[in-house]
């Protein structure tokens, strides 16, 4: 098992959207969720993922993961298991510096929602920041994508 260490922030204009050099639509559910540990399922770029994650560390920074690529069909038909809502987003990859940030525009009930997220080696890592970057919500709940399948953005 892996140890994720990210950064997430609010994004402040669409500038992302002509700075990526990928984007993905994604749709993603989750099938538990509980103190903090949560098993998700995902579809992107044609390919399923189921994914298990602990709860968060260092005041949201990290937290361990798991993840294991599965056939899209399955993926399609687990999701129809899971509680809340799906998250539809287009994720865009952008590079800035020696990093690659994940944006994410949401869609359907968390539309008008877009967050940047970075991964770190390490909690003290520095990386350069896109213009975009807005405030830093790391580790504030409510932006957490199995928070947004039972408090959608719409309802903010």
């Amino acid at each position: 098992m892996a140890l994720e260490i990210e950064r997430k922030f609010l994004v402040t204009s669409d500038a992302y959207r002509s700075a990526a050099f990928h984007s993905d639509r994604i749709a993603q559910g989750y099938l538990c969720r509980e103190g903090g540990n949560s098993a998700r399922v995902r579809v992107r770029g044609g390919k399923g993922y189921i994914t298990i994650k602990g709860p968060s560390l260092d005041n949201g920074l990290s937290r361990y993961e798991w993840e294991k690529e599965i056939p899209a069909d399955e993926a399609w038909e687990l999701m129809k298991l899971c509680h809340g809502g799906i998250i539809d987003k287009t994720r865009y990859l952008v590079k800035c510096g020696s990093h690659t940030f994940e944006v994410d525009e949401f869609h359907g009930d968390n539309e008008g929602l877009v967050v940047a997220e970075v991964e770190l080696d390490n909690i003290s890592q520095q990386f350069e920041r896109p213009d975009f970057l807005g405030e830093e919500v790391t580790g504030e709940r409510k932006y957490y994508n199995s928070h947004l399948t039972r408090f959608p953005f719409k309802l903010w």
